[in-house]
């Protein structure tokens, strides 16, 4: 697996947990803080499927 694959896991990692902590959320605060959290992180994996889709293009 190359770097560029083990962030995109990480990021996709990090999406999910994010994403797991918001709906755990009780307070209002911090689900709204994990939900753009793991927007943040999902915009990041899409960013990096696209960097490695061109790397491999090239």
């Amino acid at each position: 697996m190359t770097e560029l694959e083990d962030r995109l896991e990480r990021f996709e990692t990090l999406t999910a947990e994010c994403e797991l902590i918001a709906k755990l959320a009780t307070d209002g605060t911090k689900r709204a803080f994990y939900q753009k959290l793991s927007e943040q992180y999902r915009q990041l994996a899409l960013d990096m499927r696209q960097a490695i889709a061109s790397k491999a293009a090239a």
